[in-house]
């Protein structure tokens, strides 16, 4: 009996067992998601009467019998062969194929194997336990990317590169906004490089267009930046073969592991904090926790594995080369292609200021004169607009911890005051600075007794943010009792006003006015 006849049965027997139950032809039918019709042919036969039908179905010609012998010795000689290339196979060997559709095709297949037992045979691959690499051996690499969730609803696409030396599993993760260019690979290296403290001898890669043009038969070609990478950088490449996941099934992992346990639900505010907020993960739980297969955490076994990398010294790019002088305008700006892009405040410190400038993938990158990244913006393509960073215009020149003690010296309890603003800091570790000038800002405009007040009021609700602060202690101060002012004494108007009251005003004669219009 195939499996199709075997569906058959439980049907008819589902159908039958529902109308005893007291269901009707139409609710049977609604239920199982049948045509009425075919529920009212079921009810009408005997269980005779069905194998007979089935029978008679299983004679019943098809048309592609006349291409059953193809199909069997097809399918018998690669038993993987899919529906969609046997559909294939009959169309370039018979010009007089029917119009068939696909569908057509796999059911007539699935009916030749079931009819001669030819069972479908996935292709496989054996696999067998890689033993454990030597320590500093190897590094895999792979990239990844993820539609993030934004504040507003909406979703960001963004791009990372991942690193996993082989034996330690020490992992290192690095973000784009945009897809990886050969040229952003090569940084993405060194930054691994420089957060391992070390270089691998060997880097496993799949054939990504940024680093492979073509594999040409073993012999790769590699893109002209990443080739003229390697050879400032002595370590040898292995390039997986393609559609060969499994032999970097290392890496594989580990981006599988960034979407699901770092992306996930993570809200997307902008790639400095979001490349801070991967750094934090890996520390505290990709290279913390210890390893499922290893059970040994990451962190402990890369000590060991430190000591067998190759030495790493930055690369003495001709970033000076390629980097052009430009003057820094007492405004904290430069003009760059008739547009102004801001730098933070404290920048300019004089007319001699001035500050390099690189520009590559569309966004322009500001250094300080020692090399030191400053900023950066995307270029903008229009003319004489002004490209600015809000977080510029904040005032950096004094130091965090100054400003802690300066804000905590303004209350009488300083040891309460420093404890909310350590509370503050931990929960805005980002905007703490924020936070405490918008405080200075309202302490500013009270007394010490109102100042002490709101921040016993913040500390006992649980207020740890500088806007609320303010709020509350501009509350506070309209409660205050207000001192009204004396009512001020009518002053009399002196001798010159004691006979106003007898004063009769002038009054006009009607008669002036009969003696005008008559001359009218």
């Amino acid at each position: 009996m195939t499996k199709k006849d075997l569906n058959n049965w439980i049907m008819y027997h589902e159908i039958h067992r529902l109308y005893r139950l007291g269901f009707t032809q139409a609710r049977i039918a609604r239920y199982l998601v049948m045509d009425p019709r075919t529920v009212g042919k079921y009810l009408k036969m005997s269980e005779h009467d069905m194998e007979q039908y089935l029978t008679k179905l299983s004679h019943k010609k098809k048309i592609l019998d006349p291409y059953e012998h193809f199909v069997k010795e097809r399918l018998s000689t690669y038993p993987d062969t899919s529906s969609a290339q046997m559909y294939d196979w009959l169309k370039e060997s018979f010009s007089d194929l029917p119009g068939v559709s696909p569908r057509t095709v796999y059911n007539y297949a699935c009916f030749i194997r079931q009819k001669h037992g030819i069972p479908y045979m996935p292709p496989s691959r054996d696999y067998f336990p890689v033993e454990e690499m030597p320590y500093g051996k190897q590094a895999q690499v792979d990239f990844g990317e993820y539609n993030m969730r934004l504040n507003n609803g909406k979703r960001k696409k963004v791009y990372f590169f991942a690193m996993v030396l082989s034996r330690s599993r020490m992992k290192y993760i690095w973000f784009q906004d945009r897809p990886f260019s050969s040229q952003t690979v090569v940084e993405a290296h060194e930054k691994a490089f420089n957060f391992f403290c070390g270089i691998p001898k060997m880097v496993v890669y799949d054939q990504d267009r940024t680093i492979v043009v073509d594999e040409n038969l073993g012999d790769i070609i590699l893109t002209s930046a990443f080739k003229q990478y390697t050879k400032t950088r002595n370590f040898e490449l292995y390039f997986c073969r393609k559609s060969d996941p499994e032999s970097k099934g290392k890496v594989e992992n580990v981006v599988q592991y960034v979407k699901k346990n770092f992306l996930y639900n993570r809200v997307y505010h902008d790639l400095e904090t979001l490349n801070e907020q991967a750094i934090a993960w890996l520390g505290r739980t990709a290279n913390h926790l210890p390893h499922n297969y290893t059970k040994k955490p990451p962190m402990d076994e890369f000590i060991i594995e430190q000591d067998h990398l190759s030495g790493f010294v930055p690369l003495q790019t001709n970033n000076e080369k390629q980097m052009k002088g430009y003057q820094v305008r007492k405004n904290n700006v430069i003009n760059y292609k008739s547009n102004f892009y801001t730098l933070p405040q404290g920048t300019y410190r004089g007319p001699q200021t001035k500050v390099l400038v690189k520009v590559q993938d569309h966004t322009i990158y500001i250094h300080d004169v020692q090399g030191n990244l400053i900023c950066s913006h995307k270029v903008s393509g229009e003319k004489g607009k002004t490209v600015a960073n809000t977080h510029h215009r904040r005032d950096n020149t004094q130091k965090l911890a100054e400003l802690f003690e300066q804000v905590a010296s303004s209350f009488t309890d300083k040891e309460k005051a420093k404890n909310y603003l350590l509370e503050i800091k931990k929960q805005w570790p980002r905007y703490s600075r924020d936070h405490f000038l918008s405080i200075k800002k309202a302490l500013s405009q009270a007394d010490g007794n109102l100042a002490d007040k709101t921040l016993g009021f913040c500390c006992e609700n649980n207020i740890f943010h500088g806007s609320e602060f303010e709020q509350v202690m501009f509350v506070l101060m309209d409660d205050r009792p207000k001192t009204h002012k004396s009512q001020e004494q009518i002053k009399p108007m002196g001798n010159a006003g004691k006979n106003l009251d007898d004063i009769i005003p002038q009054t006009s004669n009607i008669d002036d006015y009969e003696n005008i219009i008559d001359k009218f």
